[in-house]
């Protein structure tokens, strides 16, 4: 008896030995927690900001042509007044050849139609709705929210002198609003509110572009150098104020641009339709001339980490 319970004992402290053993032996391998995986980084979205000028504006479509000719597209457009007019037929998809093609048709008095009596409505001589309706003609009545390149126009609140932004609604009303100069065009009533020319707080809509979500924008100044225009009359006159008074808060927008392209018009006025191909011109030559430091700062800009769009 004593010897069973002795091999019983000494069976049960072999048994403990060998899971001893074992348990001072190699472990196998913990499964890994799963890291978690960084998405790649999204391309950026390149803004183009397109500045007011009047006729000046032409020159917008030769930049236009020289991007997309060196493989350069825009993933948002902003406009403001004559660059609320050229980013509206941009944004609905035509291409550069297209808006060529358009400018040099344009017949002036298509887009004038005189206010009667004269003064009606704060003093504008020209109502606006043939710019309205050309530019809703041109884009198939297709609204802003409706485009094929994301679209912003910018315009001023009359009553409380602050931008908005038209990203809804009808584009020809929204360019229209934009492109009223006071003392030139009516103002615009939407929805209770009158608007007048963007050019009074945003001359080149750089931060509407990034407020649209643009990682890296290329500005369009086409605006003059007061001291260098002669603008007779009425008109002249007004399109000079309107050029003094956003000098200020132009080169403070311009410098919050990645890339600024100037055309070169010294001589030309805002009322200057007659010059539109020369003004196409010198959009070509000074985007071309921008092209190298665009190139270059464009791929540093890509080997930039690049936040994800908010609720993404």
């Amino acid at each position: 008896m004593q010897r069973r319970t002795f091999l019983s004992a000494a069976a049960g402290a072999t048994a403990a030995s060998l899971l001893a053993a074992c348990s001072l032996g190699p472990k196998p391998d913990t499964p890994a927690e799963p890291s978690a995986v960084t998405p790649p980084p999204r391309p950026i979205r390149i803004g183009l900001a397109l500045g007011g000028g009047a006729a000046r504006g032409f020159a917008h479509i030769g930049v236009i042509k020289t991007l997309e000719a060196h493989g350069i597209r825009p993933d948002l457009v902003t406009g403001t007044s004559a660059g609320a007019v050229v980013a509206a037929l941009y944004a609905s998809g035509m291409d550069g050849f297209e808006l060529n093609k358009h400018a040099l048709k344009m017949d002036e008095a298509t887009i004038a139609d005189w206010a009667l009596p004269f003064g009606t409505r704060f003093g504008g001589w020209l109502k606006g709705e043939a710019l309205q309706n050309y530019v809703n003609r041109l884009v198939d009545n297709r609204p802003i929210e409706a485009m094929k390149i994301p679209l912003g126009i910018v315009a001023t609140d009359l009553k409380t002198g602050r931008a908005i932004l038209f990203r809804r609604g009808n584009t020809g009303q929204a360019v229209r609003a934009s492109s009223s100069v006071p003392g030139v065009f009516q103002p615009v009533s939407i929805q209770g509110h009158d608007y007048v020319d963007g050019g009074l707080v945003e001359p080149v809509p750089v931060d509407s572009a990034r407020s649209m979500g643009a990682d890296f924008v290329i500005a369009v100044n086409i605006s003059a150098d007061p001291a260098s225009q002669n603008n007779a009359g009425q008109s002249g006159v007004l399109l000079q104020t309107t050029a003094i008074m956003g000098q200020s808060i132009n080169r403070l927008a311009l410098a919050r641009a990645d890339v600024v392209i100037r055309p070169d018009l010294p001589d030309m006025s805002g009322s200057d339709f007659g010059a539109r191909n020369r003004a196409i011109l010198a959009g070509e030559k000074a985007a071309v001339a921008a092209l190298p430091a665009l190139r270059e700062k464009l791929a540093q800009a890509r080997l930039q980490p690049v936040a994800p769009i908010a609720g993404k």
